[in-house]
């Protein structure tokens, strides 16, 4: 639950901090000071850095595609208009795509490597209603047709697959490795991508207050505290049980909106979060591994 809780968090360092800056530029200074971060605590702790160039070359690939193919997506998205909980719900289908990719993985041949991690039907049962859940969170969100163009349906939809994409590609290829010089590794990548990119935003920063508090708590509780448990997960769990618990973000966002925002959460809402809590119950439930 804690890793959820920091990841929701995102959404509102969105409506906080985008307001002040293009999104991309802001994510090109989260991504420089995270890495000098995590040098630092690199440095204290004396962390050991990957032996295997090939590995570097794996953590590069997972990196771009979770900080700069998501991370980017995301708020492409909700800085050109569409709602945080549209984006939310097209995020959310990636459970759906990861438990898709396991089971044609699984069946291709009896000896892959993600065979032990096949999704069961009570499993299956809990994606879909988690998937339930998570329309009924942001019903309302479809309404309203001002928030869906081009670019912002574009930008969710490369955030969906990279982060699916991603999360598959780190559990198949990547060994286990600290995480703090896994994470240097990883934004090294998504700066690398990055920062090309936002050179051709015009957008100057308003270096306020509201846009430090955003930058900071993306650096401090979302990157060395999100993404590192992010990347825990995806190297100790099953990949289908540790996407399922984005099913709960939207309504956990859902909430923290409704406290920080005054948000109205309707009778639909509270039915969609007890959906996707029971869901996520079904599909992070332990079973045993298929022989």
């Amino acid at each position: 639950m804690v890793f959820v809780l920091i990841w929701s968090t995102g959404f509102i360092v969105a409506k906080f901090g985008l307001p002040y800056a293009p999104p991309l530029t802001f994510l090109t200074i989260r991504y420089v000071l995270s890495i000098v971060c995590f040098l630092v605590w690199i440095k204290l702790s004396g962390a050991v850095w990957p032996s295997e160039q090939s590995q570097m070359w794996h953590l590069g690939v997972s990196g771009a595609l979770v900080h700069a193919g998501y991370l980017g997506g995301v708020w492409v998205a909700v800085k050109y208009g569409m709602g945080s909980g549209l984006v939310a719900l097209l995020v959310g289908f990636q459970p759906i795509l990861t438990a898709l990719w396991l089971t044609y993985a699984t069946d291709s041949t009896s000896n892959h490597p993600h065979a032990k991690h096949a999704v069961t039907k009570r499993q299956w049962l809990g994606l879909l209603l988690g998937l339930a859940g998570l329309v009924l969170v942001v019903a309302r969100k479809f309404n309203d047709t001002n928030e869906v163009s081009a670019l912002t349906l574009g930008a969710a939809m490369l955030a969906l697959f990279s982060i699916t994409a991603g999360t598959l590609y780190q559990k198949r290829y990547v060994q286990p490795t600290d995480v703090r010089t896994a994470n240097v590794t990883q934004l090294t990548a998504a700066l690398l991508v990055t920062l090309p990119l936002c050179l051709f935003e015009t957008e100057a920063i308003v270096w306020n207050a509201p846009f430090l508090a955003s930058m900071a708590w993306a650096v401090l509780a979302l990157t060395l505290g999100g993404s590192s448990l992010m990347f825990m997960l995806v190297q100790r769990g099953a990949a289908t049980s540790v996407t399922s618990l984005l099913y709960l973000v939207p309504p956990t966002t859902a909430l923290m909106a409704w406290f920080l925002f005054n948000e109205s959460i309707t009778t639909v809402t509270l039915l969609g979060i007890a959906l996707t809590a029971v869901g996520v119950s079904l599909v992070v439930r332990q079973v045993s591994p298929r022989p």
